[in-house]
């Protein structure tokens, strides 16, 4: 009986109070937050912030040197208390852990997809992703506020060195979903991520196309109807972050 009473207790607290849900938590985007970066933008999904930046370098990795092509290249990290506990810093370590490693590459590739590379020419821009607060869906942020910094940055550089303007050809954003409780869900808190049955990460463009879809399975499979209901939900949420990335960026443009 009182494990039943602990468990209806525990189902109550992962029902959302405060916003529907297919909704987002309160989105933030504010670019031209570092001044010394080519392109930066601080981005808040609710309790999670990050700070993302974005740097033109004029030269390439040697894989790519006299291609005439670009790389874009993404750090990310998690600073010692932007989660419950104090995070061991990877470098006193000596080592990336493998959910870094893999989440660097993901909003790298999430970036190059909406970037002709040949138009960039040799140059490589480094994007740097650094949690500051962490609740869940670091890695949708990232991508999300990345690609407010790389736009602010090529935008800029434009300007100076008379880059193509056809180097953007889409625009990305990112949102995790998730099924909690039996319920498909928006934009996953850490204790509705870490409760949930089904947890998945949509990263989107602006031209209604698929960058990358990560889903699993917590416990037991799940229906093809389930996840259409997620990608779904991850449709309307994406399409809301691209709206508030254009507003961060025009906004920025007229200061």
């Amino acid at each position: 009986m009182i494990y039943l009473l602990c468990v209806k207790k525990i189902t109550m607290a992962l029902k959302r109070k405060s916003r529907k849900n297919n909704e987002l938590r309160s989105v933030f985007l504010g670019p031209g937050f570092c001044k010394n970066a080519h392109g930066s933008c601080f981005v808040k999904y609710g309790d999670t912030h990050v700070l993302c930046t974005a740097t033109i370098e004029e030269k390439i990795p040697p894989f790519l040197r006299g291609t005439g092509s670009g790389w874009i290249h993404a750090e990310y990290g998690m600073l010692p208390c932007s989660g419950n506990e104090r995070i061991e810093r990877e470098a006193v370590k000596g080592k990336q852990s493998g959910r870094t490693q893999e989440i660097q590459r993901l909003i790298a590739r999430s970036l190059r997809c909406v970037v002709d590379l040949k138009a960039l020419g040799e140059r490589q821009i480094k994007i740097d992703c650094d949690v500051l607060q962490a609740d869940g869906g670091t890695r949708t942020a990232s991508i999300t506020g990345a690609y407010v910094a790389l736009r602010q940055a090529i935008n800029g550089h434009k300007k100076i060195h008379s880059l193509s303007p056809s180097v953007i050809v889409d625009q990305v954003a990112a949102v995790s979903c998730g099924i909690v409780d039996g319920e498909p869900c928006l934009d996953l808190d850490y204790l509705e991520d870490s409760n949930a049955q089904v947890d998945a990460n949509f990263i989107l463009t602006a031209k209604g196309q698929i960058v990358e879809i990560q889903t699993t399975a917590e416990k037991e499979s799940y229906s093809f109807e389930d996840f259409f209901k997620l990608l779904e939900l991850a449709k309307q949420g994406c399409h809301l972050l691209i709206e508030k990335q254009k507003e961060a960026i025009a906004t920025f443009s007229k200061l």
